[in-house]
């Protein structure tokens, strides 16, 4: 019996994008449900006590055979689902070509581990108070791991970031940048990004995983 997958996301969240996105070019059907980061719901108990004590998005809720477990870290679960789904679309490159799975990883860390955490909710309710401009944090912050991520992969890319396939460096990155337009981060200093953010575009998995499509995202936002 093939396993059920239910995720805890929020429209806005990177993090969140990044599993939709790859369930999407998988094939994986995910089940819903929502918290509103805004709201602080990701801090109610029957969320943060029960599910994900880090109170952050996603987590994902895995049952099969009358088990469950949960997976509360967005990498993990793109890797998780890339061992437990091997045989649907992969978003790493073949076991047999380990550096091109390196540098696959490389760029994920770049954004996952580098630059997204410096710029989620959580840091930005701590530095407000502060008196420091969240748009100038942001676009910061943004601009320095892009422009990591941009040098290394000038020199990886073909239509993607490593090579001319889908991967998770995509997956990853893809919901950093609609984050930087949004703070009007100048993408003109990027452009082996703009490029492939331009490709992904074009493709149905980063359509209905977008942050502009999903259920939860308000009419005025679409």
């Amino acid at each position: 019996m093939a396993p059920e997958y239910e995720l805890y996301t929020y429209f806005r969240s990177s993090c969140s994008a990044r599993v939709r996105i790859a369930a999407h070019w998988k094939g994986i059907e995910l089940k819903y449900k929502y918290i509103h980061l805004l709201k602080n719901e990701q801090q109610a108990s029957d969320y943060a006590d029960r599910c994900n004590p880090g109170m952050t998005v996603p987590t994902l809720v895995v049952r099969e055979d009358g088990k469950e477990f949960l997976i509360r870290q967005s990498v993990a679960i793109l890797e998780y689902f890339e061992e437990a789904h091997s045989d649907l679309p992969r978003l790493l490159p073949p076991a047999s070509d380990p550096e091109a799975r390196a540098k696959v990883r490389d760029l994920v860390n770049i954004i996952a581990c580098d630059t997204q955490p410096l710029t989620n909710l959580k840091i930005l309710n701590r530095v407000r108070p502060l008196g420091v401009a969240a748009e100038q944090w942001q676009q910061d912050f943004m601009s320095a791991g892009l422009q990591a991520y941009e040098k290394i992969a000038s020199s990886t890319a073909g239509r993607f970031s490593v090579g001319d396939e889908v991967t998770l460096a995509d997956v990853v990155l893809i919901p950093a940048v609609d984050n930087a337009l949004r703070f009007k981060v100048d993408m003109s200093f990027f452009p082996t990004i703009k490029r492939i953010h331009d490709e992904a575009q074009k493709l149905e998995a980063f359509q209905k995983g977008s942050w502009k499509t999903q259920p939860d995202t308000p009419e005025e936002l679409r």
